[in-house]
């Protein structure tokens, strides 16, 4: 079955999002809404809905322009839309009684086959088809998508013992290649996975913080990082989701689980925050919450709440010897440290982890969808079950004993074994029965780190790292802190290109990091440029130049595959590429403003010749010029790898791959399709305006600065990209190559890397992380 066009009912922040990310991926979608009360405008729920998309940051929209695929109305007047949809998905209040009321009405008006889901998660399957035709219950499900739909990447789907096997199989297929999905199926339990899991983790982390007597700066530093856990901690995601949520998803456990189960034990609401709801601390959408903005005196300081006695204070970090054990031993000297901070994670994790374990095969069929789901519902680096191995099976086993917990079968049945296991290159899990199995990826994943266990690395360095991926195809990888192009890099791609023309066909640039590359790295940099090797830069930036044109100009394609961001130097290795297969959530821009330089290796010459060389721009080479100078001196950043086409960062051609996990398997196609019968590009020549088009950008300059809006030195980097961009001693009647373009590139950026308040700006950003405006 093939979803051509969706409707989403119910344009709330939930209903709306979801139907903002199926247009991301080209879908038309109908979303409709109830008409208020007395409204002059009968669609204005659901047009409003999109109106405020379009102006919320971060965008649920990977390009404004998809707004258009959606059609507003609202559910008296234009259910009859719903007659040439393929999916239906209902995202009202989560009331059984209204949301049977609609089905029933949906099931009047829809086409026989077509699919209708809900998106709740607190109301069972059985309960919402209860009472519905046969027809209806075998084209039911639930698709529990979670907020935000673009950028979290868990969809949780349940199916009914009615469910035809064919819609479940579509729905799954059309979410995981089109939305990007990382579809994991559930049984018909309260809270399904994630949120099962995750809110008694939050509801136990807060409890047994308070009864240790932390902090929450405390909590959350102990609770974030050290376990692969976002940085926000638990305090921290509970001002992000909304505090005011937390009521409402302890009476929908109370109500909904069985008597016997742990989480009831823990369900409570603690009088501080029934306290701090009241009076309007919800978190981030109120006046503060665990963590509050002061704004008073004209400065913003950050407050953090007392647990005792609920007044704020000024935050202060976390200083505890557990963290510093964490850093140095990792996860099992955090678990084994006797201070507060060791004993609240051994208290935290010895319930949760042992819930999750008591849980399967009750929630899942398997230990792996616990994992996947609490990694892509709650951004954890590590499953349940993948952290239970890094501690150890049979530590944590004594740790859930020394907390008097009972431990469930599961853990009994892995004895001093793992959940996880490596045999011949292959991973494998232990099913239920006690039998490892192993991990079967769907059609169409290829995944750098299965690639990596079972081969060795045709080249390596500190850096980086190069893999044959398989049909003759190899993969360059980054390896390097933050991916930061660095010369090990450099080297390993000089080498990369005699080892692909000896014996392969084509090389993919691509890693599994949280971004494909932040950019050079300024550490280096900035030490060089302190004691002064001036020779060395130039030397190492000419070799960046080079390293990437012979790239570019290799007897063999290569294709850029990111994901993440890719800024500056990690930029410009993508501008050199034959062609990019990007992740859909690509952010991705040359930067180099913000610490005092400009793009030094090719990243100017790129944007020139494809700004010129682009069909659909006006006549003659100012205007492009012009668009480079706007893109390059206001450090643009492309949101989306769709927003990254207005940019030309990527061209018209290049793919874009919806799901991460089919990013590499993509490139890799597109680059064997290169490869038959290629050609290098042929060296074109520009011809720049030279002072004419330095003048322009001058006086444009000059003007922003008069503005207020540009600091003394952003006019001075400005100019200095100025002259490189419009060709400096030049005219229009002098053709330019590519090497004097990059020659312009070099002296631009050894003017500014000599400048002291350029050595400012990249000291600033190493420290702070932060662009110092001087």
């Amino acid at each position: 079955m093939e979803i051509r066009k969706v409707a989403v009912i119910g344009a709330g922040v939930m209903g709306a999002g979801i139907a903002a990310h199926i247009s991301n991926a080209g879908i038309p979608v109908i979303l409709l809404d109830i008409v208020p009360e007395g409204a002059d405008n009968r669609n204005v729920v659901a047009e409003g809905a999109v109106a405020k998309m379009l102006k919320t940051q971060p965008a649920p929209f990977m390009h404004k322009k998809n707004a258009r695929l959606i059609t507003t109305g609202n559910i008296e007047d234009n259910l009859d839309l719903l007659a040439d949809c393929d999916w239906i998905i209902e995202a009202v209040i989560e009331r059984l009684d209204i949301k049977q009321n609609l089905y029933r009405k949906i099931d009047a008006v829809r086409r026989p086959g077509s699919v209708v889901s809900s998106n709740t998660s607190t109301i069972p399957l059985r309960d919402l088809v209860d009472g519905q035709s046969d027809a209806f219950a075998a084209d039911f499900m639930i698709t529990h998508f979670f907020n935000p739909p673009r950028y979290m990447r868990l969809l949780e789907i349940t199916a009914g013992d009615q469910t035809r096997a064919e819609v479940v199989e579509s729905i799954r297929d059309f979410c995981d290649r089109s939305l990007g999905k990382g579809v994991v199926t559930c049984k018909d339990t309260p809270g399904f996975i994630a949120n099962r899991i995750g809110i008694y983790w939050i509801q136990v982390a807060i409890l047994e913080a308070m009864a240790l007597g932390l902090t929450v700066e405390e909590a959350d530093a102990v609770m974030g990082r050290p376990l692969g856990i976002p940085k926000t901690g638990v305090f921290g995601l509970s001002d992000l989701v909304g505090i005011d949520l937390m009521p409402h998803l302890m009476e929908s456990m109370q109500r909904t689980l069985p008597k016997d189960d742990p989480f009831l034990e823990k369900s409570t609401i603690p009088d501080l925050i029934s306290n701090m709801i009241a009076d309007g601390y919800t978190g981030r959408k109120g006046k503060g919450g665990f963590y509050r903005l002061n704004r008073d005196g004209g400065k913003k300081v950050k407050e953090s709440i007392d647990l005792k006695t609920g007044e704020y204070r000024p935050s202060v970090k976390a200083q505890m010897e557990s963290l510093t054990a964490a850093r140095h031993g990792g996860l099992k000297a955090l678990v084994a440290h006797p201070d507060r901070g060791g004993q609240y994670v051994r208290r935290v994790m010895a319930q949760v982890l042992g819930y999750a374990a008591r849980l399967v095969p009750e929630i899942a069929d398997n230990i792996l969808a616990v994992d996947e789901a609490m990694k892509l519902g709650y951004a954890w680096k590590y499953g349940p079950f993948e952290l239970i191995d890094r501690i150890g099976t049979t530590d944590f086993v004594k740790l859930m004993e020394s907390e008097n917990l009972q431990v469930p079968p599961l853990l009994q049945r892995v004895g001093d074994g793992s959940f996880y296991r490596v045999q011949k290159g292959q991973l494998q899990y232990l099913d239920t029965a006690g039998n490892y199995q192993d991990v079967v990826r769907p059609d169409g994943v290829l995944l750098l780190s299965d690639i990596k266990r079972r081969s060795e690395p045709l080249a390596k360095n500190g850096s980086a790292a190069l893999w044959d991926i398989g049909d003759g195809v190899v993969c360059l990888e980054y390896t390097s802190k933050m991916n930061a192009m660095d010369p090990d890099i450099l080297a390993l791609m000089r080498e990369s290109v005699d080892i692909v023309t000896n014996g392969y066909k084509a090389l993919v640039l691509h890693n599994e990091g949280d971004n494909y590359s932040v950019g050079a790295n300024l550490g280096l940099l900035l030490f060089a440029a302190n004691i002064g090797t001036w020779d060395q830069i130039e030397e190492m930036v000419e070799g960046g130049q080079q390293t990437y044109k012979a790239l570019k100009y290799a007897p063999f394609p290569v294709v850029g595959a990111p994901s993440g961001m890719a800024l500056g130097g990690g930029c410009e290795t993508l501008l050199h590429c034959d062609a990019v297969q990007a992740h859909a959530e690509t952010y991705i821009g040359l930067v180099e403003v913000g610490v005092g330089l400009i793009p030094g290796w090719g990243g100017c010459k790129e944007m020139l010749q494809r700004w010129i060389t682009n069909k659909r721009r006006p006549g003659g080479p100012m205007p492009a010029v012009i668009k480079c100078f706007e893109t390059i001196s206001t450090a643009t950043v492309a949101k989306s790898a769709a927003e990254a086409k207005d940019f030309l960062f990527f061209r018209p051609g290049d793919g874009i791959t919806m799901n991460r996990d089919r990013l590499l398997a993509d490139a890799k196609s597109r680059a064997l399709e290169l490869a038959q019968d290629y050609q290098p590009p042929e060296p074109i020549e520009i011809r720049l305006p030279g002072p004419t088009a330095k003048a322009a950008m001058e006086m444009a300059v000059k003007g922003v600065r008069l503005s207020g809006r540009a600091t003394a030195h952003d006019v001075v980097v400005s100019m200095a990209l100025a002259e490189m961009l419009s060709g400096g001693d030049t005219d229009i009647t002098e053709p330019l190559t590519e090497d004097d373009l990059l020659a312009l590139e070099r002296e631009a950026f050894m003017s500014l890397i000599r400048h002291p308040d350029t050595l400012d700006r990249m000291e600033h950003m190493l420290e702070t992380g932060k662009p110092l405006r001087n």
